[in-house]
């Protein structure tokens, strides 16, 4: 075959979703950018959780947390080859009559995407241990986030790597946050956690809905969770089905905004910021609380020390 696509051209240019439905892999009716499959790549899934998006030509399997380009997938499906043999494959499935070149659309900005690689559980990575351990939700992280591993793919295919604590929302997208870095793998969603079927508590992030945990850890509430206040119609909206709202918003001034809008189209709700009113956020509450802790628990080992010793006497 003359005129073979480069690994380069391959990732940028042939369509998985084409490719998929050579392989025979259709995916189920759904709306949105991101397309799901019943993953091909395990055998024990029942519930669609293989995404692609065609438009960045990347997919991503839920249920085993890694994702990745088009060769990344080869490498995953056809797992006698290697990384040049999987080039090799692709290039012969490239003829127009069989995968379709994926429509390169222009592209409006010029920097970095992320892919997720990897999804571990918390307490893998001593760095994502310690911002949580600094935030004081540690303990509590470990049921509600997983670590995410991603990259960053330039304009020119080169690839940085990265971690993050990750907290999924409603389009099973990853927000992720570390010690540097706050954002999203995916498009920005609320995050919605049933339970009680009359009570829910709102948060504007998911470090502040950790934070009311650790202090109500036998609550029932059901969980809404912004993940940004640029999502606040759509957090009304779902808090509507809930004839008892707290509100958690932050104390500055889009905080106290929002609380007020939410209050206006909810009037049944209840601001509930008081209990952190000499801080901006509950998360900075609980980290007080860990400093003043943490400091009786210092003074208190020096005087046993110094008594020890034979000073305190």
């Amino acid at each position: 075959m003359s005129n073979l696509l480069t690994a380069k051209e391959i990732k940028e240019q042939l369509s998985l979703v084409n490719l998929l439905a050579r392989l025979g892999f259709h995916p189920v009716p759904k709306k949105g950018k991101e397309k799901m499959y019943i993953s091909m790549i395990r055998d024990n899934d029942v519930n669609p959780s293989f995404a692609v998006n065609d438009d960045l030509g990347v997919w991503f399997d839920h249920g085993i947390g890694k994702g990745g380009n088009i060769i990344d997938f080869g490498l995953m499906f056809w797992k006698n080859l290697d990384f040049n043999g999987v080039v090799n494959r692709l290039q012969n499935l490239c003829s127009p009559d069989a995968v379709p070149i994926r429509e390169k659309r222009p592209r409006k900005q010029t920097k970095a995407y992320h892919v997720v690689e990897r999804v571990r559980p918390i307490g893998n990575h001593p760095a994502i241990t310690d911002y949580l351990k600094s935030r004081g939700v540690y303990e509590i992280a470990k049921f509600y986030l997983s670590e995410v591993y991603y990259y960053m793919e330039d304009e020119k295919n080169a690839r940085k790597h990265y971690f993050a604590a990750g907290w999924l929302n409603e389009q099973q997208s990853w927000e992720v946050r570390n010690r540097y870095f706050k954002g999203c793998m995916g498009h920005k969603a609320i995050t919605f956690i049933p339970a009680h079927e009359k009570n829910a508590a709102v948060f504007e992030g998911f470090i502040d809905f950790l934070s009311w945990r650790f202090e109500n850890p036998d609550a029932s509430h059901s969980i809404i969770v912004l993940n940004t206040l640029s999502l606040l119609k759509q957090g009304i909206n779902k808090a509507k089905a809930f004839s008892s709202l707290d509100v958690y918003f932050d104390r500055d001034k889009a905080g106290v905004l929002a609380t007020r809008e939410f209050l206006k189209a909810l009037p049944y709700a209840t601001d509930r910021s008081k209990v952190y009113e000499e801080f901006n956020d509950y998360n900075d509450k609980i980290k007080a609380l860990l400093k003043i802790s943490g400091q009786d628990h210092e003074r208190n080992r020096s005087e046993r020390s110094l008594s020890s010793n034979g000073y305190g006497r």
